[in-house]
């Protein structure tokens, strides 16, 4: 399928020169699959679930989306000088297989899909579904690291108690990460936060599990400078993990999501933040809530397989052979 062969023995995705961007293979980055290669470093893994949303449905269908759009990906990233497809052997995983109507059988189906993935050091990142995910994919990490840092970029909380009695929604995922000890209280922030809440309990609650919150309307006063600044020093050297909602992005910018909010940030804005992450230790991320029905021109997709494509640069810097 003419993929690239890298003089170090791994194994590019197919080469753009060769094969048009709009042929060939339908995996991220047309990268080869993990079966076609003896062993990797970084994989790319979809996790079509989301029977946890509230309110808008569909990013079930993301991770074929983000794949889709991520065809016109290139070998070099320039903003951080690295060639992650050569530095790395990195694979697209496929994706798990969820149960779209037993919530949490599909969570261990995560969990041990995940860890399949992840075991003996390797790292991922992983395509959503829903925000319901990072749960399952928080555990099996933990497995690996134990307790993580964690830096999450959203509209929203995400730590409520319940939703219609529900444990295990989209918004409930790191209440009960937090709950569960697999973060660091005192490592752990919000970033471009901006919803209505129910009441200012919500913010007291959200900082007594651990998180310090980093709102939408601070990018006025700090910039993208003073917010990573502040990313960097809470975090430390605690072994990270970054879970993106594509709704922390302006719906000018990321349409297509279950919970769209106004006043958020550019692609721009969060591309800067994430490539900013190298000096920490990152063992992996997700992408999620991209709900391609409500797409336009593929720009919410094209936005999530950019920063798929940052996240496994930094990956790949970090376990580069």
């Amino acid at each position: 399928m003419s993929h690239v062969q890298y003089g170090n023995g791994v194994v590019g995705p197919v080469d753009g020169l060769v094969v048009p961007r709009y042929a060939g293979l339908t995996t991220f980055a047309r990268l080869p699959r993990r079966e076609d290669v003896d062993s990797y470093d970084v994989a790319v893994l979809g996790v079509p679930f989301d029977a946890g949303v509230t309110y808008r449905p569909g990013a079930r269908f993301g991770p074929s989306a983000i794949r889709q759009a991520s065809r016109l990906l290139r070998p070099y990233n320039p903003a951080l000088e690295a060639a992650p497809f050569e530095l790395a052997q990195v694979v697209d995983a496929g994706d798990v297989a969820c149960n779209p109507f037993d919530i949490p059988a599909a969570l261990e189906q995560i969990r041990a899909g995940v860890s399949g993935v992840v075991r003996g050091g390797r790292s991922a990142v992983m395509l959503g579904g829903d925000h319901t995910i990072a749960l399952p994919i928080l555990r099996a990490l933990h497995a690996e690291h134990g307790p993580l840092a964690l830096v999450h970029f959203d509209a929203h909380l995400d730590t409520w108690d319940t939703y219609f009695d529900a444990p295990y929604t989209h918004g409930t995922p790191f209440r009960r990460a937090s709950e569960e000890g697999l973060i660091v209280k005192g490592r752990s922030a919000h970033v471009g936060l901006r919803s209505s809440l129910y009441d200012r309990r919500d913010l007291v609650d959200d900082e007594e599990l651990g998180f310090t919150a980093i709102h939408a309307r601070d990018m006025d006063r700090l910039g993208v400078a003073g917010v990573l600044e502040r990313v960097l020093d809470r975090v430390g050297d605690a072994p990270l993990y970054v879970s993106v909602d594509i709704d922390v992005l302006d719906p000018a910018f990321a349409p297509a999501t279950g919970t769209p909010e106004a006043g958020g940030l550019t692609s721009r804005e969060l591309l800067a933040i994430l490539r900013g992450l190298e000096p920490l230790r990152l063992v992996g991320a997700d992408i999620v809530e991209v709900s391609p029905a409500y797409d336009h021109a593929e720009v919410t997709a094209v936005a999530a397989a950019n920063l798929a494509y940052e996240f496994v640069t930094l990956l790949a810097l970090r376990s580069g052979r």
